[in-house]
């Protein structure tokens, strides 16, 4: 097969992104055949160089990849949008990658991305009834009546969302779960009892939580978090 630079393939088989994978190279932390390569445009053939990393043997195969990403503002949930930016530019590897679902453009949080299409079907189709989580804060202070109403369910574009679980934090700050996706939901929702979202952040995808993970920032998904994912296929 066609050589390809030595970060490129640490970022294709997954073991990083191509920055850390320089930085790697760079520590002489990278060996191919047997020798150290701290040289930024070597390139390997990975058909038949042997590669390793920190005394690690890398194997190529076609790697299919999994990602959260923690969204910030301004960014649209699209591969390609023109005029705005989009979240597959925070993401620095070389497959080629699909957002799962959406979060609108002034929307935060929890983004999985995958070149799994298996993974993408299952996680995206609404008949699924995968539970996402979302923290909300809106402009005044919430009642619960109005909680419990959301819970319930309401009338928006034409029909009923269905009930959700909801938790009051503060007197403007709730986290409702949901296991449905319509159209800036969240956002109609709130308007609909007579309050506005000022912030919105996803912290939980099925059982993906955002965790600690920084606003911009990415990582790979665990090989548990993988493995649950590869086991929804058997519900």
């Amino acid at each position: 097969m066609p050589q390809m630079r030595l970060q490129k393939f640490l970022s294709a088989a997954g073991v990083c992104s191509r920055r850390r994978g320089e930085e790697y190279i760079r520590q002489g932390r990278v060996v191919v055949n047997g020798e150290s390569v701290r040289q930024l445009g070597s390139k390997v053939d990975p058909s038949s160089d042997r590669i390793a990393v920190d005394g690690i043997e890398i194997e190529w195969k076609k790697h299919t990849v999994y990602i959260a990403l923690n969204k910030p503002e301004g960014f649209v949930t699209s591969c390609d949008h023109p005029g705005e930016r989009t979240v597959v530019e925070l993401v620095d590897i070389d497959q080629r990658i699909y957002p799962v679902g959406r979060l609108d453009k002034d929307s935060t949080g929890l983004l999985l991305l995958t070149n799994d299409g298996r993974i993408h079907h299952r996680l995206s189709h609404p008949s699924f009834d995968h539970e996402k989580e979302y923290e909300v804060t809106v402009a005044e202070a919430i009642p619960n009546s109005a909680l419990r109403k959301m819970a319930d369910g309401l009338s928006i574009m034409g029909t009923y969302t269905r009930p959700a679980t909801v938790r009051k934090l503060s007197p403007r700050r709730f986290r409702i779960t949901l296991r449905e996706g319509k159209n800036r939901q969240i956002r109609r929702m709130v308007r609909k009892v007579g309050n506005r979202v000022l912030h919105l952040k996803r912290i939980r995808v099925d059982a993906i939580r955002l965790g600690r993970l920084q606003k911009g920032r990415w990582r790979y998904l665990s090989a548990a978090e993988i493995e649950h994912l590869q086991g929804l296929f058997n519900d």
